[in-house]
């Protein structure tokens, strides 16, 4: 994966705005405030590519990032209680809009909080994405705010609160130590090497 390529491509905020599916496409999705954009910017060694934010819901657009060979997507966060309801309808029909269409959609990487259990919302998307028939892992996000004995508990729990989910796609990140960004690197291009 040639991350010195990577340019932020193209912001949509309705489904008509989304760009064409030209390239294989790695998604981005999970709640609000739960590390996307972060994780984003470390995987591809840069500062701030992604635009994050201290303030939950700030990403109210699916966002394209372009490399060479592939795209990132970056989905809103869902799950923000403090934004309106017409707000929250046009993120849901955005990210269906999305999702509904064509597109080479070779991996969704779920961000799941790891100091927390898995959300209803968390849990709603990993169904749609296996009923839809998606490839994907869980990146489970701050790992690194975990001391030992809270990391070995929460990592003993996931599986359980997950539901059916191969342990293999499970990988802990954090995008201040950079734990798990290599191992997200290689998934990505093994995902995308498979077309």
């Amino acid at each position: 994966m040639k991350t010195e390529t990577a340019q932020f491509e193209a912001a949509a905020g309705l489904a008509k705005q989304l760009l064409p599916p030209e390239l294989p496409e790695i998604v981005f999705a999970g709640r609000s405030n739960v590390g996307k954009s972060s994780l984003i910017n470390k995987i591809l060694n840069r500062k701030s590519l992604a635009r994050t934010s201290a303030q939950p819901g700030k990403t109210a657009t699916i966002n394209f990032y372009r490399l060479s060979t592939l795209r990132l997507v970056d989905l809103p966060g869902y799950g923000f209680a403090r934004v309106s309801h017409s707000e929250k309808k046009r993120w849901g029909e955005l990210i269906e809009g999305y999702f509904n269409q064509e597109r080479p959609i070779k991996l969704v990487i779920q961000l799941i909080d790891a100091r927390h259990t898995p959300s209803a919302d968390d849990l709603t998307m990993l169904d749609y994405l296996r009923q839809i028939g998606h490839s994907y892992l869980i990146a489970l996000t701050k790992i690194d705010k975990l001391n030992k004995g809270e990391r070995a508990e929460r990592l003993a729990l996931f599986p359980h609160e997950l539901g059916e989910i191969d342990t293999e796609r499970i990988v802990p990140f954090s995008a201040v130590t950079g734990e798990g960004a290599e191992v997200i690197r290689e998934l990505i291009e093994e995902a995308v090497s498979n077309v």
